[in-house]
């Protein structure tokens, strides 16, 4: 069901994409190799509160939210994680933790890392642990007309 709400939106747009079916993963890097789509051009949704409002922040895979960083681009008082008991209801059609960065489908602002601009395509959960969608940075740009911002950053090695 998630990604017939997603792809009848892009197909209402002639938007192309690629669905790309894969052995069910919850990690975004989990995600990357069963897809064998590289950590950096996987893009994955984080919920955040920005100023007690909920909003998607979107990053490659194999980044983080570095929070101080996201705070200072927004200009926002108070920044933080949003608990999945926060968010749940307002995604009835997606996994939990597989939202698609779609924010303008359920009424959420998308804050999109600057380094995913620089990606020809990138590729995303698809509101199921199974399911990636790939399509090309503009067609997303253009769908959904994020705030593009600087707030990733590289996981320390382990």
């Amino acid at each position: 069901m998630p990604l017939r709400k997603l792809t009848e939106f892009l197909d209402g747009r002639g938007i192309k994409y690629t669905t790309i079916i894969h052995a069910a993963a919850y990690t975004a890097q989990e995600i990357a190799s069963l897809a064998h789509v590289r950590g950096r051009d996987l893009a994955k949704t984080v919920i955040v509160k920005v100023d007690n409002n909920l909003a998607m922040a979107v990053l490659p895979a194999s980044y983080h939210v570095d929070l101080a960083s996201l705070k200072e681009a927004t200009g926002a008082g108070s920044i933080g994680l949003a608990a999945e008991v926060e968010f749940r209801e307002r995604f009835p059609d997606c996994e939990a933790g597989a939202m698609p960065p779609f924010g303008n489908l359920y009424g959420l602002p998308v804050y999109v890392d600057e380094s995913l601009t620089k990606d020809k395509e990138i590729a995303f959960n698809a509101g199921t642990h199974y399911e990636l969608l790939r399509l090309s940075y503009d067609d997303f740009r253009r769908a959904v007309n994020p705030a593009v911002l600087r707030f990733a950053a590289r996981r320390a090695a382990a």
